[in-house]
């Protein structure tokens, strides 16, 4: 991409040709070197057994994927709006831990309303990671709004919601939607604090992985400043470009290296297309869904093309994937889409460490802590 000069640029001193002026920071990155593929095993509808998300997590793991996600509302959000349904997500993955041996396992839970509280998931995430292994993550979310009941403002007194239309109201809407999201980057830190102190189990990875959705604003300061990964539901690689730019801008400005947020685009995909794809001349594209996600559509060899052609442009590191129908989507995602890729030399086909944070390639990037005080460190 062509490099961009500020128009507040100063005016060179020295006569004569001078060097470019350096891109912005938001394209000054290396290509993605490691492509990353994780995947959700709450799609479909209905209840399920046990049994059935250990099948998905090891159909997941003979493809080589870095981790599945688990919501406990079974949603697309992971909003659960009760402490139950997330205790329903850990539980489920807490079974298919021993049964797996290195896929991650990330399950979607609320931040707790206040740092006061935030003991709750830490200790459930990091007692999650002891019994994985080191295999543990977060996805991190925030209930909707009236989800937890009466919103509050920052003093914590009770609000109304706003039923109001027009720009005023939208306004209103996404400054309290900020606001939750500051309380949720305030639980995420009380929780790292948690597992830097070694108050309960010490996770074996110092810190689990971090994740969150970025698709609303207000996430993705939050996410600069606290996450591992970054998921973006984007429609076509000029919007999760320029997401991912906010994104990397941000993170500098936290101290943080930017080439150490992963973003991964999230997809629902629908692969009952089989091995057909689109009529010769068509390209398989993803398209919003009508209710604030994305949805693919086509074969196995249409999705691997789309994958190939956004991580080598940089605009993603990798994908999160949604299958509609689970058993049929994943097992054509594995041994169609994943398998292709290995195939090409895009992605690997083996886990190459023993930690998700291994497998993402963040070893040595949280509990620097522990580490200077002798502290187990993946």
């Amino acid at each position: 991409m062509p490099a961009e000069t500020s128009p507040l640029a100063p005016t060179p001193l020295l006569s004569g040709p001078q060097p470019p002026a350096p891109a912005p920071l938001s394209y000054r990155r290396t290509r993605t070197r490691t492509l990353h593929l994780a995947v959700a095993i709450d799609g479909g509808s209905g209840q399920h057994p046990p049994e059935y998300y250990v099948e998905l997590a090891r159909l997941a793991e003979r493809g080589a994927l870095d981790f599945v996600t688990l919501g406990g509302g079974g949603g697309r959000d992971g909003h659960h709006g009760d402490r139950g349904r997330a205790s329903d997500a850990l539980a489920l993955l807490a079974r298919v831990a021993p049964a797996t041996d290195r896929i991650g396992l990330v399950p979607s839970v609320d931040a707790a309303p206040s740092s006061s509280s935030a003991a709750g998931p830490a200790l459930d995430v990091a007692t999650l990671d002891w019994v994985s292994g080191g295999r543990a993550g977060w996805t991190v979310t925030v209930p909707a709004e009236g989800e937890d009941g009466e919103d509050k403002d920052e003093g914590g007194r009770a609000r109304g919601r706003d039923t109001g239309r027009g720009a005023a109201a939208r306004q209103r809407a996404a400054e309290r939607a900020e606001a939750r999201w500051r309380r949720a980057g305030d639980a995420i830190e009380a929780a790292a604090l948690a597992w830097d102190s070694g108050d309960g189990p010490r996770p074996p990875q110092g810190r689990p992985v971090i994740a969150l959705d970025v698709t609303e604003p207000g996430a993705r300061a939050v996410a600069a400043r606290h996450a591992d990964i970054a998921f973006v539901r984007a429609a076509d690689k000029e919007q999760a470009d320029r997401i991912r730019g906010e994104l990397r801008l941000l993170t500098a400005e936290m101290g943080r290296d930017p080439d150490r947020l992963l973003v991964l685009g999230e997809l629902s995909v629908d692969l009952g297309g089989g091995e057909l794809g689109w009529p010769a001349g068509m390209v398989a594209a993803p398209v919003a869904d009508g209710a604030g996600g994305v949805l693919f559509s086509g074969g196995p060899v249409d999705l691997a093309e789309l994958i190939a052609d956004w991580q080598r442009s940089g605009v993603v590191d990798g994908f999160h994937v949604r299958p509609v129908e689970p058993r049929r989507d994943l097992e054509r995602f594995v041994n169609g889409t994943a398998a292709l890729l290995q195939h090409r030399g895009l992605f690997r086909s083996f886990h190459p460490g023993a930690t998700l944070r291994e497998h993402l390639g963040l070893r040595g990037r949280a509990g620097d802590r522990l580490a200077a005080t002798g502290g187990v460190m993946a």
